[in-house]
Parts: C-alpha cells; sequence; structure tokens
C-alpha cells in the first residue's frame, strides 16, 4: 500500500492603515509544501493514522505509537518516526487540547523533553513536520506514547488527529 502525503499551508493576510487620500496596504502571502513519497528516508513515509476523538472533562488518553494504532485498512501499526503531526480542536470546545506530557513511555519527538506539553485552544491547529530522514524519533516500548489531554473540567473536547510516518 503505497502512501503519498501533501501538506499545504498557507497564509493570506493583509495589514491596512487609511490615511487621509488613500489607504496604504501591506500584502502578507506565504505558503510552504511538505511533499512525502513512499518510503522510509528524506521526504518519504509509509505510514498513516487518522481519528477524531472526544476526552471527557479533565480527561486524557495516551497514543501509542508504536503498537495500538491500526491504519484505515485495520492493519496495525508501528512508528519508528513521525514525519507530521497536525491536531485540530474543535472550535466547539470550552477547553484546549493538550498534547504530550504522558506520564510514561513520553514520544518526545517536537517536545524537547517529557513532561513537555503543546495546548492546542479551541478552534486551533498545530501542524509538526520533519520531512527529513530522521523524523521524530518513536522508540517502541519506551518513547512511544503521545498523551492528549482535556485542559479543565465541566466539557469534553473533541478533536481531530493525524499522524504521518514511517515504520524505519
Amino acid at each position: 500500500m503505497p502512501l503519498s502525503a501533501r501538506l499545504l499551508l498557507q497564509l493570506a493576510a493583509e495589514l491596512t492603515s487609511p490615511l487621509d487620500l488613500t489607504t496604504v496596504a501591506a500584502p502578507l502571502s506565504f505558503a510552504r509544501q511538505v511533499s512525502l513519497t513512499d518510503g522510509a528516508g528524506l521526504n518519504q513515509a509509509n505510514r498513516l493514522w487518522s481519528d477524531e476523538r472526544v476526552l471527557a472533562a479533565s480527561a486524557n488518553e495516551d497514543l501509542d505509537l508504536a503498537g495500538t494504532l491500526a491504519d484505515p485498512f485495520g492493519a496495525a501499526i508501528t512508528f519508528a518516526r513521525v514525519k507530521a503531526l497536525l491536531v485540530a480542536a474543535s472550535p466547539a470546545n470550552a477547553n484546549n487540547v493538550v498534547i504530550g506530557g504522558a506520564a510514561s513511555n513520553q514520544f518526545v519527538g517536537p517536545f524537547g523533553a517529557g513532561t513537555h506539553t503543546l495546548a492546542v485552544r479551541p478552534g486551533g491547529l498545530l501542524a509538526l513536520t520533519a520531512p527529513d530522514a530522521t523524523g521524530y524519533a518513536v522508540t517502541a516500548g519506551t518513547g512511544d506514547l503521545l498523551r492528549v489531554a482535556n485542559s479543565g473540567a465541566g466539557s469534553s473536547v473533541t478533536y481531530q488527529i493525524v499522524v504521518v510516518g514511517a515504520a524505519s
């Protein structure tokens, strides 16, 4: 099952300043694209997992990147490297979706340390890519748990997650 993936991040913005006789504008167009072909090296990936999930108030879950996830066809996935991690928090959430900081066997990847976390605010999007040959390393049994947590009490949070990576 060959994999190809393309992540496109695009921002179009314009800052304006009305003056007496004219309006000055400073337009910005920024775009970056990461394309991955099938494989495990530079600009390559061969594993994909995605889901929409709901966490109860104050709840968390540890996603095992090297053991319990299944691809869209039901086959077990073992990531050795993560090439892209995308997390989108529902705009209807009252609480943040917190990524990282599992109690043990933490997937450190982009976080710097096992206890570090990133908060995805309601309606927010987290997009991390590492298309180089090594990506974000996953170590089965000792560095493979990606914690996702609801930052508060009182209400559940909904989030969508996509992990693209390589098996070796």
